[in-house]
């Protein structure tokens, strides 16, 4: 009995009956897919609907610690508020003040932002606002009479400006 091998029958396979339930499957997950890829396709169109960005209408610079105190800037500020970047910077080159030349680099940066960054028409530009503050106090001492000494304070100012498009 040991000689003798038995071997086995191989295995029946199933035969699927040639009906309408194997199309029909394909057919309902074909159709699924589809429906998830709409989907998706839906969504992100409403994604990129909502992150729409309203058009910017003003460009802001900022410009920290200049090394001119804040009372000899806002002079030149008060001179250029409201008027148009190109006939503020015309006013800035024949200005005479210390402070001109700051004030003169931050009224460009702000128009440069404008232009580049928002698209805005470098024509139609004015300045809506411009900001002086107080920036760092430098505090030294110098040296007076009979071994005394008396304190200086230098003046940093922080100035911040905001142009817009006229309409």
């Amino acid at each position: 009995m040991a000689e003798e091998k038995k071997t086995k029958a191989p295995a029946k396979k199933a035969v699927k009956p040639e009906g309408e339930k194997a199309p029909a499957k394909k057919a309902a997950k074909a159709e699924a897919k589809e429906a998830k890829k709409v989907a998706k396709k839906a969504v992100k169109e409403e994604a990129k609907k909502v992150e729409a960005k309203p058009k910017a209408t003003e460009a802001r610079a900022f410009s920290r610690d200049v090394r001119v105190a804040p009372r000899k800037v806002r002079l030149v500020a008060d001179l250029v508020r409201g008027k148009s970047v190109k006939d503020a910077l015309g006013l800035l080159a024949i200005t005479n003040k210390a402070a001109k030349t700051p004030v003169e680099k931050i009224i460009k940066s702000a128009a440069a932002n404008a232009v580049n960054n928002f698209g805005m028409d470098a024509s139609k530009l004015y300045i809506a606002e411009i900001q002086v503050g107080d920036g760092l106090k430098i505090k030294r001492y110098i040296p007076r009479a009979k071994g005394s000494a008396s304190g200086i304070v230098k003046r940093n100012s922080h100035i911040s400006i905001v142009v817009k498009e006229r309409n």
